[in-house]
């Protein structure tokens, strides 16, 4: 018989974080199972000795890792959670409940984002919604987004109203290294997608990016360091991506 519920945390590298992690899932889902991109620290080991079971895959990008856990792992329901992530035992009971909803194919579950020991208020991170309670087999995803993965649910969808916490990002250092991954992954996909980059997107798309951080999204609430991510995230989102767009464009030029 399949388990009714089986908490995922995708991993690599995690030692610092796993075994707080499982221990806040191990009593209230029937399993926890790290799903492990070939970790070079103790993360698998500290993840078997605190109970769950592991998984190596090598990494390829977010969605295959994630649908890679959905099409082998024999569970009704999967919850889909981050190392550095913490349920609560208010929001442990609300997944229980909603794992005997009998129609929806998956539910939203909202986000408290503690970035660098501050927690947002505004700027788009929170509540941060995340598709994370998933039915195994009315759920997938579109493999196209390699980052900030999309699911498509066969069916319809809820939220929930306890959040999950994270504690994202220890310091300034890991912040930048995230975000100089994810600014390339932007960029390859605004060149899939045909997008052609122009000199004046240097300077509107950043500015966009700000605007929408720190005035639509509200990050003014979190003072300077909503000021601090607002431009951080232009540079990172609005300026990078298109600055890869025109340098690839060049070279290609150059070529030719």
């Amino acid at each position: 018989m399949p388990l009714r519920l089986t908490a995922v945390i995708l991993t690599r590298d995690e030692a610092e974080n796993i075994a707080d992690c499982i221990a806040g899932l191990r009593d209230w889902t029937d399993a926890v199972v790290v799903w492990d991109s070939c970790s070079r620290d103790e993360t698998r080991g500290i993840a078997q000795q605190a109970g769950a079971r592991v998984v190596a895959r090598p990494f390829d990008d977010y969605g295959r890792q994630r649908q890679a856990a959905l099409d082998t792992i024999d569970s009704e329901w999967i919850l889909f959670i981050d190392a550095d992530e913490r349920t609560t035992p208010a929001l442990a009971g609300e997944i229980q409940e909603a794992c005997r909803d009998t129609h929806r194919a998956g539910f939203w579950i909202p986000r408290r984002n503690f970035i660098v020991g501050h927690e947002m208020k505004g700027g788009g991170f929170f509540p941060d919604y995340q598709l994370r309670l998933l039915r195994r087999d009315s759920s997938r995803y579109d493999l196209r987004r390699e980052v900030h993965e999309v699911v498509i649910l066969d069916g319809e969808d809820g939220v929930l109203g306890e959040p999950l916490l994270h504690y994202n990002y220890a310091d300034w250092q890991q912040f930048h290294r995230k975000q100089e991954i994810y600014a390339r992954y932007e960029a390859r996909i605004l060149a899939e997608q045909g997008v052609q980059a122009r000199p004046h997107n240097l300077l509107l798309q950043p500015a966009r990016e700000f605007r929408r951080r720190f005035f639509t999204l509200k990050g003014w609430r979190d003072g300077i360091h909503g000021l601090r991510m607002a431009l951080l995230l232009a540079w990172y989102y609005g300026f990078i991506p298109y600055w890869l767009l025109l340098a690839k464009r060049r070279r290609s030029r150059r070529r030719a």
